[in-house]
């Protein structure tokens, strides 16, 4: 059992005046520290961030992964809270989180996250509960994952992790058209990491990948439940698997 003296709360960040304001206000009680890692934003992100006792670093993007442990290595303690600007901590979530500092038992946490989608809390399509390790001690692992898939892990892999109370809660699209941009910017970004690997996907999961993609989040995740947004969402997830396949197979054929 562990008292944490200190916490730090890291954000990453790139044009969020939208969103950074509703994510420091969140913090705010949990943290002894604040930092934001800024990619050279445009608009009023870090306008807004020095309205609040948060220390404003910026440093280039290299990608999701790298930004993300170049935020945890520069962090003042070595517990540190990792949230993206479009994120926030519901009152149960604090709760549990204060509950941690004086008594941590685990090296690193889960909690859930909760997706908000055009106004709708969305609950099903394999996106709730949608665990994410972001309370952690630094020394015990790092970011890493596929970009843009980034997921904190363990050195020790025999070492637990511990799960919290409550939803971080997911500010993700304002708009369809929020997504379909999105879809685009992933795609390349995953394309990209896919073809350096040498993953070049057959003709068959082409074709047949998108469809059974469809049809687990919306029939066996239930996203039927979801109602209108559900099928979008899970309509718009099969599109993006089949233009990553595309996007990588070009990418492949292009290098050769």
């Amino acid at each position: 059992m562990t008292k944490i003296t200190g916490l730090s709360v890291v954000i990453i960040t790139f044009n969020e005046e939208r969103n950074i304001a509703r994510c420091l206000e969140s913090v705010k009680d949990v943290a002894d520290e604040i930092l934001v890692v800024d990619s050279f934003s445009t608009d009023k992100t870090e306008e807004i961030c020095k309205r609040y006792n948060v220390r404003f670093i910026q440093h280039p993007f290299e990608g999701h992964i790298q930004q993300k442990n170049v935020a945890a290595h520069a962090a003042q303690y070595d517990w540190v809270l990792s949230l993206d600007a479009d994120e926030a901590l519901d009152e149960q979530l604090k709760t549990s989180i204060i509950e941690v500092k004086q008594n941590a038992t685990h090296n690193a946490y889960y909690m859930t996250r909760l997706t908000n989608y055009c106004g709708k809390w969305i609950r099903h399509c394999g996106w709730y509960p949608d665990s994410k390790a972001r309370l952690w001690n630094r020394t015990k692992g790092q970011w890493g994952g596929q970009n843009p898939h980034d997921r904190w892990e363990l050195h020790d892999a025999d070492d637990k992790y511990g799960k919290l109370n409550g939803d971080i809660l997911h500010y993700s699209y304002y708009s369809i058209s929020d997504h379909i941009r999105q879809i685009e910017y992933f795609t390349e970004i995953a394309s990209k990491a896919e073809a350096s690997a040498g993953k070049n996907p057959s003709l068959l999961k082409i074709v047949l990948g998108p469809g059974i993609k469809f049809f687990k989040s919306y029939i066996l995740k239930a996203g039927f439940l979801d109602g209108y947004y559900g099928y979008v969402i899970c309509r718009l997830s099969a599109q993006a698997a089949f233009i990553k396949y595309i996007k990588t197979k070009q990418r492949i054929k292009n290098n050769r």
